[in-house]
């Protein structure tokens, strides 16, 4: 059989889109396709192609549709696009919809018995015999459905221009050292890149062209890199509950932990990695070992944290360090557990009831995962307090391309730490008292030798000296000053970002809102309309947040939530200047892409 490429109407002498293009594979969940995908990206990415790739999975085990999509950019753009130039359709029961929602000109790569190529005629459609040929290239029946999805990989690369070499490398890569699979799953690419080779005509609508703007960069997920900063930063007593899409992170951290973290004496592991029977718990053991004087994590989504708050106020109030990485995901309740959504902000901001302020640092890209992790116990043990990394599903679970990680050249900061003699010395020491003036105490450590490190204290009232007081004058002191250390905070958390081209109109944003942002300030400078965009990169708001805001004319937040919870934590900080803050919101469960925000500040603008 020969597939026609005839390019419809709409594309007709168009210009061939060179490293610039998007594809959405449409599978089925536990079909074996996060493989299949992962190889063409990662192919494209080894072809030096800028590329990047979000997988739209469903919350069940198998079973359900999941959605891949693989975006390739000369640019560097690395947002979700919202249009597609490429289809890959493999579910039967999402086809019709598949192509109803097709952009016109798009090229369609399906399963030959689902006969959709009567469905639209302003697509180029491309029928594929996908059992014959995973029969004809893989022996065992058992394996073909784990491969058959190989076979798009090898049709995909042969009407792009990839080097067939290049996706033999992903395999192997992807599959790490398991020959047989790698066999299996070479001979099904080659098997689809040659019936393309023989049955399809050239297809001049998008190509990948060999470059070298990946060279010296990796492909690495967020919790991953959040785990590796972890690693790096001593982390000794992990607390956790499995959660969607957090789980990974800590997962990732045990398997470091178990080749890097043990006693080269006695090959035991050096680190205490405990998965507590809730949230909760795994909230009391990192606050217990802070408070004892190790370094402590865990990791969680929104509805985690939501039951982890009352140990987190505790850990606010008796002040013991620990760092809580905040995976977020669509909310309220159990929410969409595998969508992503920037839904914890003011959750975080000030978790537990009553009076709380917290540090949160919001990465916005690989490094910073890596750095901010990192950096967030130097700040948990500095400021003796719970400390939030927020990131999301996005920025966790999706493949990012990104410079190595840069190895951590200053000491650990432990912070106001009483040692043995100083503790010998002290004349009057409270463990509640602002010595400094900057609202950080001195601690003490159990354990320390000479018998005087270890202390009491309560959730309920005390004064400066852990004793405890149910007095006005003392909760007032306490609380007061720990909102004295907050403010201290302003001067030690990661200054903004600011990518400025000239303008009183402003645009923030922070954590995986980066990459849209930066194409949408260029799509909009393109069409005439300069902004200057600040990416915000912790809590408290620091004196260059102050400076940005109070001279802008108009400032676009730009957040992925229904209700502009970060623009709410603006105009709460800022309310003389909170007619000024105007939200540019996403929240369907998809990540962000440049269309939306483009469209959104346009329409205030025509206002």
């Amino acid at each position: 059989m020969t597939a026609s490429l005839a390019a419809p109407s709409p594309t007709q002498g168009a210009k061939t889109r060179i490293n610039d293009f998007s594809i959405q594979v449409a599978t089925v969940n536990g079909s074996g396709s996060q493989t299949a995908n992962t190889v063409l990206l990662r192919a494209i990415f080894q072809m030096g192609v800028f590329v990047s790739g979000k997988n739209l999975f469903p919350s069940n085990i198998a079973g359900l549709p999941t959605w891949f999509t693989i975006r390739a950019s000369a640019k560097g753009y690395v947002a979700r696009k919202a249009s597609n130039e490429m289809l890959i359709l493999m579910n039967p029961e999402t086809a019709k919809e598949d192509i109803a929602k097709a952009d016109v000109g798009a090229l369609v790569i399906y399963d030959e018995p689902l006969q959709l190529d009567k469905l639209r005629s302003d697509l180029a459609y491309i029928p594929v015999p996908f059992q014959k040929l995973v029969t004809a290239s893989c022996p065992e029946p058992k394996l073909h459905k784990l491969v058959k999805n190989m076979i798009y990989v090898g049709v995909a690369s042969r009407l792009l221009g990839i080097d067939m070499e290049e996706v033999k490398k992903a395999i192997a890569k992807q599959l790490k050292g398991k020959t047989k699979a790698i066999e299996l799953n070479q001979n099904a690419c080659v098997a689809g890149y040659d019936w393309a080779m023989e049955n399809l005509p050239d297809q001049d609508h998008v190509k990948v062209v060999r470059d070298n703007k990946t060279q010296g960069l990796i492909i690495v997920d967020g919790n991953e890199a959040c785990a590796l900063g972890a690693l790096f930063a001593g982390v000794t007593v992990v607390g956790w509950y499995p959660i969607t899409p957090a789980s990974s992170l800590v997962e990732t951290f045990i398997e470091y932990a178990d080749e890097y973290r043990k006693d080269p004496k006695t090959g035991k592991s050096t680190v205490a990695i405990v998965q507590m029977e809730d949230e909760l718990a795994s909230a009391g053991v990192v606050l217990a070992a802070g408070w004892a004087g190790a370094r402590s994590m865990t990791s969680t989504a929104g509805p985690g944290v939501s039951l982890m708050s009352e140990f987190i106020g505790l850990g606010y109030y008796v002040e013991a360090p620990g760092v809580f990485f905040n995976v977020a995901r669509t909310g309220p309740s159990t929410g969409l557990p595998t969508r992503t959504q920037q839904s914890d902000v003011e959750l975080c901001a000030k978790c537990s009831h009553g009076d709380t302020q917290h540090i949160n640092l919001y990465p916005g890209n690989m490094e910073e995962c890596f750095q901010f992790s990192y950096d967030a116990f130097d700040l948990a043990e500095r400021f003796q307090t719970p400390i939030f990394v927020v990131t999301d599903l996005d920025l966790g679970m999706q493949n990012w391309s990104s410079k190595p990680f840069a190895y951590p050249a200053k000491p650990y900061d432990r912070g106001k730490v009483l040692n043995q003699q100083q503790l010998a010395e002290a004349k009057d020491w409270g463990r509640y008292k602002d010595v400094d003036g900057d609202g950080i105490c001195y601690r003490s450590l159990p354990g320390t030798p000479g018998g005087k490190g270890a202390y009491f204290t309560r959730g309920s009232g005390h004064n400066e000296y852990a004793q405890y007081s149910e007095k006005p004058e003392d909760y007032v002191a306490i609380v007061d000053r720990l909102k004295r250390k907050y403010e201290t905070a302003k001067t030690h958390v990661p200054a903004p970002v600011f990518r400025n081209l000239g303008s009183d109109k402003g645009i923030l944003a922070f954590g995986s809102s980066d990459p849209a942002v930066i194409e949408a300030q260029d799509v909009l400078a393109e069409a005439g309309l300069k902004t200057d965009y600040l990416r915000l990169r912790a809590l408290p708001f620091t004196a260059e947040v102050d400076a940005f805001v109070q001279e802008k004319q108009v400032v676009y937040v730009v957040e992925q939530n229904r209700d502009g919870q970060m623009a709410n934590l603006f105009r709460e900080t800022y309310p003389a200047l909170a007619t000024k803050f105007k939200s540019v919101l996403h929240y369907n469960g998809y990540a962000i892409d440049a269309k939306c925000i483009v469209d959104q500040i346009n329409a205030f603008e025509q206002k």
